[in-house]
């Protein structure tokens, strides 16, 4: 990949599906360029956004990068955010929720496989109702797993996530298929 603007591309569409910030020498690893030309590819989307009059930027810290709202656009997105707090469970929600509920802790990496579409925003929109919560990776602190909250037992009158409908049926299958990869 030569042209800056291809990478510049491809970055931005990184960012928006990652939707957490990344390492700038990840996104070089996983467009297999050099540092020097993601740099250089970041300064690129980063003025294409200021220029354009986007609706989001790039905001960075150290070595990290991230594709945000832009602040002028914060109300516009904080009223969306409060009318679907407000609202019923989506069916994109409900989707995540039971992938969650089931599968969890699981990455959100695994999470926008299933589902085929970045979740970042359904489960932030999970985690503030208390129905979903982070935990990070007893073996690597930096990687993040979603699990089912308290709350989301209290709201489906369970005392445990094992009385979920063929909550069972669900582990063995998802159990199963970890033990097929591991022999492979």
């Amino acid at each position: 990949m030569d042209d800056i603007k291809k990478i510049s591309g491809a970055i931005e569409a990184l960012l928006f599906i990652y939707g957490e910030p990344i390492e700038i020498k990840k996104l070089a690893e996983l467009l297999e360029i050099e540092k020097e030309q993601s740099e250089t590819a970041l300064k690129d989307l980063e003025e294409n956004l200021k220029i354009n009059s986007r609706g989001l930027t790039l905001i960075s810290q150290g070595s990290k990068v991230q594709l945000v709202t832009k602040p002028e656009f914060a109300k516009t997105v904080e009223k969306m955010v409060k009318e679907e707090y407000e609202e019923n469970l989506t069916q994109a929600a409900l989707e995540t929720l039971s992938l969650v509920a089931y599968l969890g802790p699981i990455p959100r990496s695994q999470i926008d496989y299933f589902r085929g579409v970045n979740s970042s925003y359904i489960l932030r929109n999970l985690m503030m109702r208390g129905l979903v919560e982070k935990v990070s990776d007893k073996k690597n602190p930096h990687v993040v797993f979603y699990q089912p909250a308290f709350d989301l037992l209290k709201h489906f009158g369970i005392s445990k996530i094992e009385e979920l409908p063929d909550y069972g049926k669900f582990r063995e299958i998802v159990n199963n298929k970890e033990i097929d990869k591991n022999t492979q």
